[in-house]
């Protein structure tokens, strides 16, 4: 397998926390839709990351559709989202929460990074999505009383929630307080302390990305 993409992006990061966890082996092609867009679209017309070559060529685009293939692959014992409902249609929201959090960030720090005078109107509007996802967020993660999100094995629940929550910190300083959400950050503190984690992990940089 071939995965593209850098792993200061939370949808790159959480494909590839999933394949580490699965014990999937990969070759990674650190590529950025920016400086290396030429590369990238002669593999996937879209030219965005996360992007997974499969060993046979076959190309697999999109965060959420790549870990369904995934699971798929290794089988519903082994599959990080369940099977049936309804702890799957909770694990499936808690997964669009999660991606919906790095996608306004994203969009946030963009903001800041292509226009010299960023949209007052668009920050906010940014600003109050995110304060309110981590808040939902928060709310179901009191839900769950075991070790993760859907029961005591690490789930895609658990890796989306947590790769956003870093961004968000990275991305945007000071934005996600612990004292007011401190479910989520013992969450991500959580996740973070794992060898797949910290095996997986780059340092936010300032690069003009197009993802999901």
């Amino acid at each position: 397998m071939i995965l593209i993409g850098q792993y200061d992006s939370p949808f790159v990061r959480r494909v590839a926390v999933a394949l580490k966890l699965y014990g999937f082996g990969y070759e990674h092609r650190p590529w950025s839709v920016w400086s290396d867009v030429d590369q990238l679209a002669t593999v996937n017309p879209l030219r965005r990351v996360p992007t997974l070559v499969l060993d046979g060529g076959e190309l697999l685009i999109e965060s959420s559709a790549i870990l369904d293939a995934l699971d798929d692959m290794v089988g519903p014992e082994r599959a990080m989202l369940p099977r049936s409902a309804p702890e799957r249609r909770r694990g499936l929201r808690v997964c669009a929460l999660s991606t919906g959090l790095a996608d306004k960030a994203v969009s946030l720090f963009y903001e800041g990074v292509l226009r010299e005078t960023p949209s007052q109107v668009w920050v906010d509007r940014c600003r109050a999505q995110i304060g309110d996802v981590l808040s939902a967020l928060e709310t179901d993660r009191a839900l769950s009383p075991s070790a993760y999100w859907l029961g005591d094995a690490i789930g895609h629940a658990d890796i989306a929630a947590a790769c956003a929550l870093r961004f968000v910190s990275e991305a945007h300083p000071g934005l996600f307080d612990p004292a007011r959400w401190p479910r989520l950050a013992a969450h991500g503190a959580q996740c973070e302390a794992l060898p797949a984690f910290q095996a997986i992990c780059q340092p936010l940089t300032v690069t003009l990305k197009d993802e999901a």
